[in-house]
């Protein structure tokens, strides 16, 4: 089976959320159940400036948008699983210090990006005459690409029988434009601007179009799939996500162990594993030093959080909840950039408690690996998560996970029972501080106690979200649309 997935971001080249994780650890999944892969991304800046050495495969590819004739060059390299990943080069739209936005907002032109990004695509796997059974979107950035293959592309019969899949990896991110820029993708209006095609509320909606047009959606978690059906977490789209609930399937994300793993991680000071944790306590220790929290806490609960610093990942309950938190002996450190006020309250608590609160305002993968393996308890009290991998990452590092049960949260951790030993977590409900609180306190306790500790360890270290499971669930589901 071949397979075409498109993503706007792909990691290690370009990332600023779980979608790159996605784009680089899927494809080596699917490749080892035996599907021929390619990827095409953007070449973005951060993708310039690393050390891989690219294969230019296409010199001058001709794209037209609209009344305006553009091109790009494409080039190829080998990611880690040997998948060939291509890269869309156009600097006057891709060669940018940031991928959607930058200090005044999102890039005026991203319509544009995006459009030719879909088109290009579909040209450049013309081209170099790889003829995709199943081309794999994902989010809004992709969400021409279907509709192109329902109209502009319909008559070419390399891509007459191409089913399309659309992942959706958060609902809240809809591609939302005025309706003039479709003459830009050369889409008909007559055709696709209507209520039952991309048009949403008087706008155009990328996200929307490729929920309509794609032959299935797919999101990143069964609970997921469930909630975006409803209004509190639909985000307006609930209504269309309803109407294609037969074609909606909920595929939780894999991790990539190959990248997260205590014993086998080069980022950590020392490693470890589910029968000797030794090495987390000198990961806790180096952790310490390099943050400059009191040396107390060796023997005291340190909590943590990696994630974009907004209201939806629940920072407002952390802030909330800060000083019972620290009333518990507890320590604390964040990593992660994001909303202004957030950060100017997180500074705030850092000063009323100096020794005990350290703040990374930044992007550092290595600092996350080592925040993961040297802290006690990881913290995901998000609001709405579709699917999260950072709970996956502190089960496997023997990390207690408080999450609130939303969407993969609740699909991946359970609550931990003491009197059983049973659950790989805690967990909590209402999105409120004392519910929060409550249960931060119930994994300080848990903690606190050397039995119910390695009890809870041993059980999240035991769990495995790899991608195998959820690549054999895309295989299913390509084949299914194939046959349709």
């Amino acid at each position: 089976m071949r397979i075409l997935l498109l993503s706007s971001e792909v990691f290690p080249y370009s990332k600023t959320g779980g979608l790159a994780d996605v784009a680089g650890s899927l494809p080596g999944a699917l490749k080892d159940l035996g599907a021929d892969v390619r990827i095409i991304s953007p070449l973005y800046r951060s993708a310039r400036n690393g050390d891989e050495r690219y294969n230019r495969i296409i010199e001058n590819l001709p794209v037209r948008m609209g009344d305006s004739h553009l091109s790009c060059g494409v080039q190829e390299i080998l990611n880690k699983d040997d998948v060939p990943v291509l890269f869309l080069e156009r600097e006057d739209l891709y060669d940018r210090p940031n991928l959607y936005r930058g200090q005044r907002g999102d890039y005026y032109d991203n319509f544009e990006r995006f459009a030719f990004f879909c088109k290009a695509s579909l040209l450049a796997a013309k081209t170099i005459d790889f003829r995709p059974h199943v081309i794999h979107c994902n989010d809004w950035q992709t969400g021409l690409t279907p509709a192109f293959l329902k109209g502009a592309f319909a008559g070419d019969p390399f891509f007459s029988s191409i089913a399309s899949i659309f992942t959706i990896h958060n609902v809240g991110f809809q591609g939302l434009f005025p309706p003039d820029k479709l003459d830009f993708a050369g889409l008909s209006r007559d055709e696709f601007f209507h209520r039952e095609g991309l048009e949403y509320w008087g706008n155009i909606s990328l996200l929307k179009a490729g929920i309509v047009y794609c032959d299935a959606v797919t999101t990143v978690s069964p609970t997921y799939a469930l909630e975006i059906q409803g209004p509190e977490h639909g985000r307006g789209m609930e209504g269309i996500l309803f109407h294609r609930r037969a074609s909606l399937h909920g595929i939780l994300n894999g991790v990539d162990y190959r990248m997260w793993d205590p014993s086998d991680d080069s980022y950590l000071p020392a490693s470890y594993g589910p029968k000797d944790l030794g090495g987390k306590d000198s990961c806790k220790a180096s952790l310490l030093h390099e943050t400059g929290l009191q040396r107390v806490f060796p023997d005291m609960p340190l909590l943590s959080l990696i994630s974009r610093l907004d209201h939806n990942k629940g920072l407002d309950l952390l802030l909330e909840g800060i000083d019972p938190i620290m009333e518990m002996g507890a320590g604390l450190i964040v990593l992660g950039t994001g909303e202004e006020s957030i950060e100017a309250g997180l500074m705030k608590a850092s000063a009323d408690y100096p020794g005990r609160i350290a703040l990374r305002f930044t992007f550092d993968e290595p600092l996350a690996h080592r925040i993961m393996a040297g802290s006690d308890i990881f913290l995901v009290p998000s609001l709405y998560e579709p699917c999260g991998l950072t709970q996956m990452y502190a089960m496997k590092y023997g990390t207690i996970p408080v999450v609130r049960r939303t969407g993969g949260l609740k699909d991946t951790v359970s609550e931990f029972d003491p009197s059983k030993r049973t659950g790989t977590g805690v967990t909590f409900g209402p999105y409120e501080s004392d519910a929060f609180v409550k249960a931060v306190e119930k994994a300080v306790g848990v903690f606190r106690n050397p039995l119910l500790r390695g009890a809870i360890r041993a059980n999240a270290m035991a769990e495995d979200f790899s991608w195998k499971r959820s690549a054999k669930q895309y295989i299913e589901l390509y084949r299914s649309v194939l046959k349709q």
